[in-house]
């Protein structure tokens, strides 16, 4: 997730960039970089050891952020559908992680929620901007991902519009984040490494496929605790999920 993969907005608004004149993608060459980009460097895409998950589950719980601690992506996919009331307001950014699980459509698409998402593509961003920023800005539950989580329970987020920054710090009424163990770092010196080694490019190259622009990694956020208890579940992954 990368501030919803929609890189021009105005608030939290999406607006599809125009392509100029001659400069027309090859999508396929483009899907090939996307997959280039990803790199193989073990430190960013292999799991953590099971020492080292018990060791960061343990530093979320004390930093008031529940972990949950789960096998696989399908579990924590079962986990969080389980939790979610039928019919509850959600809202998430455009995210790898939940794409990859299947719970991005199950929360947009299925008819089982009330999506945020949903509602604001179908209101006018040139009269309704207002309305469109307030509705996104503080969901009943917010769904996601980071791209980093220190050994110490630090979650840290990197996005071009900052969508989902406001929702995950204060805004959402709970926020559910699933976080495979890949994203695990010593400390946030590594976490902002692996974002710009890792994570960027490759979301760089995927919006460069998609809408003919690159991203920025223009804001951040740090998350190193949580002030209100149960506001915040980690779904923390043993098996990698996401980027």
């Amino acid at each position: 997730m990368w501030g919803g993969a929609e890189p021009s907005q105005v608030g939290s608004i999406p607006i599809r960039p125009r392509q100029r004149p001659g400069r027309r993608r090859d999508l396929r060459g483009a899907a090939q970089d996307v997959k280039t980009a990803r790199g193989s460097d073990p430190a960013y895409t292999e799991p953590a050891s099971a020492a080292v998950i018990a060791k960061v589950a343990a530093a979320l719980e004390s930093n008031n952020i529940e972990a949950v601690v789960v096998d696989t992506g399908e579990e924590a996919r079962r986990r969080i559908l389980e939790l979610l009331p039928a019919g509850a307001e959600v809202h998430s950014g455009v995210s790898k992680t939940l794409q990859d699980l299947g719970l991005f459509a199950e929360l947009h698409d299925s008819g089982h929620f009330d999506s945020v998402r949903t509602r604001y593509l179908k209101m006018d961003r040139a009269t309704q901007s207002r309305e469109i920023r307030k509705l996104s800005s503080a969901p009943d539950f917010m769904l996601g991902s980071v791209q980093a989580l220190t050994e110490e329970g630090a979650l840290v987020v990197a996005s071009y519009s900052a969508s989902q920054l406001g929702p995950y710090a204060s805004g959402a009424g709970r926020v559910l984040l699933v976080v495979g163990s890949q994203k695990i770092v010593p400390d946030l010196e590594a976490a902002m490494r692996r974002i710009d080694e890792h994570v960027f490019p490759y979301e760089d190259a995927r919006l460069r496929a998609a809408l003919g622009v690159g991203t920025k990694k223009a804001k951040v956020l740090i998350i190193n605790a949580e002030a209100r208890p149960g506001r915040t579940t980690v779904f923390l992954v043993r098996e990698p999920v996401g980027v």
